[in-house]
């Protein structure tokens, strides 16, 4: 998965479909991430005391990571991700549709 933490993505399939978001967690074990804004789930907090009072509580989920592509802020669209060596040997990401370098 070529897909880190503060990327922008957008969001290919499902209900969210077209939503572009911020990566806020990855897991890279069940292959799945975090995007603020998308799969946003309800919780019942139970009231803990005076310090902690009860209510719903909203958070993201997480969402399979086949269903996000990389945000290409150029041409407004998904791109696929490649890579490069630099001249000093270090490997970074690159777009492919406008060939931007993603890592510094």
């Amino acid at each position: 998965m070529r897909i880190k933490i503060n990327d922008q993505v957008i969001v290919t399939t499902g209900k969210y479909k077209g939503k572009v978001g911020k990566v806020l967690g990855v897991d890279r074990a069940k292959n799945r991430v975090i995007i603020e804004g998308v799969n946003v789930q309800t919780h019942h907090k139970k009231p803990r005391g005076p310090q902690n009072p009860g209510g719903l509580v909203k958070s993201e989920g997480f969402i399979d990571a086949s269903n996000v592509m990389h945000y290409d802020a150029k041409n407004k669209k998904g791109s696929r991700i490649g890579m490069k060596t630099l001249d000093n040997g270090k490997r970074v990401r690159v777009l492919k549709s406008s060939g931007a370098q993603l890592d510094k």
